[in-house]
């Protein structure tokens, strides 16, 4: 059972604009991104509660923060972020948000992730400790060049933490720009994966919708539907341009990677859920 989302900031800036175009494609939750012009995380409590409120009139809610929590360099100071990133606990909660995204953090160009691997370790054991008893699950996402960019490196996190609260999620996309082979870096994790990121990609670097890349999504959804998969999958397109830290996607691209993600789900036999 698939339940839709995704990054409504790609479509468009006015935030009205954005669950028209999510609305016709029925798609009623989002992943929170930027909003009124900032990032997520900058948002002020009546800020949040207003646009909750927008949410609400309308019969949306969040599946998750997407938070760029991680998104630094392994080398810049961590006591700030990890405030940053208790702040968006807070408004996880406030929103009613099940999830928020983090990362693992830029590795210098040129070296070997393992010299950073143990302060990899801390932060990310940090940040599940300080999330430890809140109304909240961290999902880590493979990204190109922080610690986390393989398959390995991001069981090894999980693996490594081994927190209740830490999970996956699987952008396929990036692990096809990374080198990696996405359906194999799912079955390593697939016990921890419990959220997908939708976008894919050619070898060749170009961003596609699902199914008609190299992300090998006819074979990923039809394991997860074996297996009984019931969760998010959040449409980050990619389609117009594809930024260091978000994306844009025309709506009339937008609709065409939601009904690529469609066909990938009903040809591998799974549902969606209904809100």
């Amino acid at each position: 059972m698939f339940t839709l989302s995704g990054f409504a900031d790609e479509v468009s800036s006015d935030f009205s604009e954005q669950m028209d175009v999510f609305e016709k494609e029925g798609v009623r939750f989002i992943e929170l991104r930027g909003i009124l012009g900032k990032n997520v995380l900058d948002l002020t409590d009546d800020e949040a509660r207003r646009v909750k409120s927008m949410m609400d009139a309308r019969g949306f809610a969040l599946s998750a923060i997407g938070s760029p929590i991680g998104k630094i360099k392994i080398s810049e100071p961590f006591e700030p972020h990890l405030e940053k990133f208790r702040r968006g606990i807070d408004l996880a909660e406030l929103f009613g948000a099940p999830y928020i995204r983090i990362f693992s953090y830029f590795i210098p160009e040129g070296e070997e992730p393992a010299k950073y691997r143990d302060e990899v370790m801390r932060r990310m054991k940090a940040k599940a400790q300080a999330a430890k008893g809140r109304k909240v699950t961290l999902l880590h996402e493979n990204e190109r060049h922080i610690y986390g960019d393989t398959g390995k490196r991001c069981k090894d996190i999980l693996d490594t933490v081994k927190a209740k609260n830490l999970k996956g999620i699987l952008d396929p996309a990036n692990y096809v720009i990374c080198g990696e082979d996405p359906y194999e870096c799912w079955k390593m994790m697939k016990k921890e994966t419990v959220y997908l990121h939708v976008k894919d990609a050619k070898k060749t670097g170009e961003i596609t919708p699902a199914g008609l890349g190299d992300g090998r999504f006819p074979e990923i959804f039809k394991e997860l539907v074996k297996r009984g998969f019931d969760g998010f999958v959040s449409l980050e397109p990619h389609l117009s341009k594809a930024h260091a830290s978000r994306g844009e996607t025309a709506p009339e691209l937008f609709k065409w990677a939601a009904d690529s993600l469609k066909k990938v789900i009903g040809e591998a036999g799974g549902e969606i859920r209904e809100r």
